[in-house]
């Protein structure tokens, strides 16, 4: 008599137990403050977990030295291309759209690109560096929408897009494999090295900041931040993990890690071993809380699915009360599929970055 087995058996599939593993309401690191005070004192010990947890600690510093490599006069605003470093062995180029007509110094919103061909799409320019003046892609050009609205406007190309891609060419020239993706890459090698793309990334937006706040032309009292896809993970964490951002857009990106990043074929750039300890993304909106934020997300979006938005957000606004601000996270649920909406996000920011009275 042949032995039966539990072909179908979920306990055969490895993810099964590792669901199970999964707890975050029992993470050490998840929001559970019960008011403002200890709220703070939650986001002072987990802002400091959360640096530590994705490597910042380990990824060195070092003066910007920037300078400007080209300058292109585009009517109602100009647009420069800064190189700064933000590391001894890292450089990154920097898109600065500033506004002609607008009093300054001039407030500022960091503008963070998804994947695709880097910081060219959201600034007006084909892949080949053409100008175009017509919006194209996911993207919609939002970071000259966003100097359109009032705002000086730093892209920076982030980590292992555009002209911040490895070079693997020796790969097909001395021994005929394929070539990874640079996201792919970084990512294992940063997690052989105790470090994160997450963390790269982080720790570029934190030198940028810094240089921005070096430029008299600019009022850093007055920084946001929006980002779409990978640019609005960009954006979620640089937001949790500093706190000189007053107000923020995440589109296509805010979610649960469970339905979205966990649950399905990501790019190895959105992952941190170890995260689990800071529970859900909910749970990290704490560190934003009490500061204004907008989730955009679409309905048709079949990467970060709105239900699993709606949820997130709920729980979130449950974080943001308890400092009082509940109605400081915003949404725009929108008709689409995953793509920058900007319907209610400009006026959001240009409300809530407003000059002091």
């Amino acid at each position: 008599m042949p032995i039966s087995t539990p072909e179908k058996s979920k306990d055969l599939q490895p993810s099964t137990a590792l669901w199970r593993l999964r707890r975050p309401d029992k993470a050490p690191h998840r929001f559970d403050a019960t008011d403002a005070a200890s709220a703070r004192a939650w986001q002072t010990r987990t802002r400091l977990a959360l640096a530590q947890r994705i490597g910042l600690s380990k990824i060195p510093a070092a003066a910007p030295r920037a300078r400007v490599i080209d300058e292109v006069d585009k009517g109602d605003y100009v647009r420069q291309k800064i190189l700064l470093r933000t590391g001894p062995d890292t450089l990154m180029h920097v898109y600065m759209l500033l506004p002609r007509q607008v009093p300054g110094p001039l407030p500022v919103v960091l503008a963070f690109h998804g994947h695709g061909y880097g910081a060219k799409d959201i600034v007006g320019l084909w892949e080949d560096g053409q100008e175009r003046n017509t919006p194209d892609g996911y993207h919609k050009d939002f970071g000259v929408a966003l100097c359109r609205a009032g705002f000086a406007v730093a892209a920076p190309e982030i980590s292992c897009f555009g002209e911040r891609q490895t070079d693997f060419s020796y790969l097909n020239t001395l021994l005929g494999q394929p070539t990874p993706s640079t996201c792919q890459h970084t990512a294992m090698l940063a997690f052989h090295l105790g470090i994160s793309v997450v963390g790269l990334r982080a720790h570029d937006g934190l030198r940028l900041v810094d240089y921005l706040e070096t430029r008299r032309d600019l009022d850093t009292s007055r920084l946001g931040a929006m980002g779409i896809s990978g640019g609005g993970m960009h954006t979620f964490f640089s937001t949790c993990l500093d706190p000189r951002i007053r107000a923020c857009v995440v589109s296509g990106y805010f979610s649960t890690f469970r339905d979205s990043i966990l649950a399905m074929s990501h790019c190895a750039c959105n992952y941190v071993p170890g995260l689990a300890e800071f529970g859900e993304m909910y749970d990290l909106a704490g560190l934003i809380a009490p500061r204004p934020m907008l989730v955009e997300a679409g309905n048709r979006d079949p990467i970060f699915p709105l239900r699993a938005v709606r949820a997130s957000v709920a729980k979130a606004r449950a974080a943001y009360a308890v400092f009082g601000a509940r109605d400081a996270l915003a949404t725009d649920y929108f008709e689409g599929r995953h793509q920058i909406s900007g319907r209610r996000a400009y006026d959001f920011l240009q409300r809530n970055l407003a000059p002091a009275k």
